[in-house]
C-alpha cells in the first residue's frame, strides 16, 4: 500500500486517482503527525510524502518514521515545490528518501518511477524469500546432517552390544563344553539366542528404513481378526514378560483387510515400548474399538509419560526423547516404521500422553480399504 502525504486536498485527490487508476492501493495523510500515527498503525511499501507542510515538515517526518523499526525500510519518495535547491534535495536523500521530485509533478514521470519501485520491491522481496528458503533448507540438513551422525553413533552402539554378549557366551559355551557341564551350555544358549534376537530386530528396523526411504516396503493386504491377532501377540508379549497384565478393553468382530504382520510389527511395538518406559508398573491395557468404519487400537501404559513438545516428534526418524535416552535402549527408528505402515494403509498415529501418568499411542486405520473393492 501507498500512503500520500499532503497539506494540499487537490494534491492528494489528483496523486490518489491517478495511482488507484493503476490498480495501487492508497491511503491519504494531510498532515505529518497524521502520517506517523498511520505508520504505526499500518504497513507501507511506498511513502509520497510532501517537504513543506505546517508543523512537521518531510523532512521531519521521514527521520521520525526512520525511527520505527518495522517501517524504517519504508521506502520514501519527496515531492516540493519550493525546496528545489541542491541542499534541499540532498537533505532529502540523507533524511532517507529513495528520490526526490520538485513540482509541478509530471504524472507520467511520478508514475513510472512508482511502477519502477514496485518492481525492485517485488524482486527484493522474492530475493528475501529465496534466501529464507536456503537458509531454512541449509539448516534441515544440518540438522539431518546430526541426526544421521547421532544415529550411527547410537546404531554402532546398539548392534555392538547384543554381538559382544554373544561373543562372550559363545566363549563360556567352550569352557562349559569342555567340562561336559550340559545345563550351563543350555542356559548360555538359552542367553545368547536372546542377545541374536535383539540383534535381529535391530538389523530388521534398519532394513526396513532402508525399504521405506527407497519406496520398496511391501505390503501382503488381506482380511483378518483383529481380535484372534491381539490374543496371538497378547499371548507372546505375556511369556517375554510374565510380570506385566496385558489388558484387551473392547473388541471388533468384523474382519480388516490390511497387511496382518505389519500391523502386529505395529502394536508389538507399542507393547514393547509401553512395557520399556514404565518401569515400576505391571499393567497395559490395549483399547480396540470401531469407529465410521475404522479400526481404532491404542496401548495404554501407566508409565514415565511424555511432554508435551516430545509429543510433536516421537514417530519422526531417528527421534528419542532426551530425558530417556540415557536410560533406555533403542535406536529410535521403531515408532517411525509403525508410523509409516499405518500411513500406508491410509490411516492415522498419534500419541496421548502425559508426564508421570502414561501414555496411550494409537493408530487407526480403514477396515476397508480401496484396493480389496476394486
Amino acid at each position: 500500500m501507498i500512503l500520500i502525504v499532503d497539506d494540499t486536498p487537490e494534491n492528494l485527490i489528483s496523486l490518489k486517482k491517478v495511482l488507484e487508476k493503476h490498480d495501487f492501493e492508497v491511503d491519504t495523510a494531510s498532515s505529518g503527525e497524521e502520517a506517523l500515527k498511520k505508520v504505526l498503525k499500518n504497513e507501507y511499501v511506498l511513502i509520497i510524502l510532501d517537504v513543506q507542510m505546517p508543523g512537521m515538515d518531510g523532512f521531519e517526518v521521514a527521520e521520525a518514521i526512520s525511527g520505527y523499526s518495522k517501517a524504517k525500510e519504508t521506502a520514501i519518495i519527496f515531492l516540493s515545490a519550493v525546496n528545489t535547491e541542491l541542499k534541499f534535495i540532498t537533505k532529502g536523500y540523507s533524511s532517507g528518501g529513495l528520490d526526490y521530485i520538485t513540482k509541478p509533478v509530471d504524472m507520467g514521470i511520478l508514475l513510472l518511477k512508482v511502477k519502477t519501485f514496485y518492481r525492485i520491491y517485488e524482486q527484493s522481496r522474492k530475493l528475501i524469500e529465496i534466501q529464507k528458503a536456503l537458509l531454512d533448507e541449509i539448516e534441515f540438513r544440518k540438522q539431518a546432517e546430526y541426526k544421521k551422525d547421532e544415529f550411527i553413533s547410537i546404531a554402532s552402539h546398539e548392534l555392538k552390544t547384543p554381538l559382544t554378549s554373544v561373543k562372550g557366551y559363545i566363549q563360556l559355551l567352550e569352557r562349559s563344553i569342555d567340562k561336559g557341564d550340559v545345563a550351563t551350555i543350555k542356559r548360555h544358549l538359552q542367553k545368547a539366542q536372546v542377545q541374536l534376537g535383539k540383534l535381529n530386530d535391530l538389523i530388521a528396523d534398519l532394513l526396513d528404513v532402508s525399504k521405506i526411504e527407497s519406496g520398496k516396503l511391501k505390503f501382503n493386504k488381506q482380511l483378518f481378526s483383529i481380535d484372534e491377532l491381539l490374543k496371538n501377540i497378547i499371548e507372546i508379549m505375556h511369556q517375554a514378560n510374565p510380570e506385566f497384565t496385558i489388558t484387551q478393553v473392547g473388541h471388533v468382530s468384523e474382519l480388516v483387510y490390511a497387511d496382518e504382520a505389519r500391523i502386529e510389527q505395529v502394536i508389538i511395538n507399542f507393547l514393547t515400548n509401553a512395557i520399556k518406559y514404565a518401569p515400576g508398573t505391571s499393567e497395559v491395557k490395549i483399547h480396540v474399538k470401531l469407529e465410521n468404519e475404522r479400526l481404532y487400537v491404542g496401548v495404554r501404559d501407566y508409565g514415565i509419560g511424555i511432554g508435551a513438545e516430545q509429543q510433536k516428534s516421537v514417530f519422526e526418524k531417528f527421534y528419542r526423547v532426551e530425558e530417556t535416552a540415557l536410560h533406555f535402549q533403542g535406536l529410535g527408528i521403531g515408532l517411525y516404521i509403525s508410523a509409516e505402515i499405518i500411513r500406508r494403509h491410509g490411516g492415522e498415529v498419534g500419541v496421548l500422553s502425559s508426564l508421570g501418568e502414561g501414555s496411550e499411542f494409537f493408530f487407526s486405520i480403514p477396515l476397508r480399504s480401496s484396493e480389496e473393492i476394486d
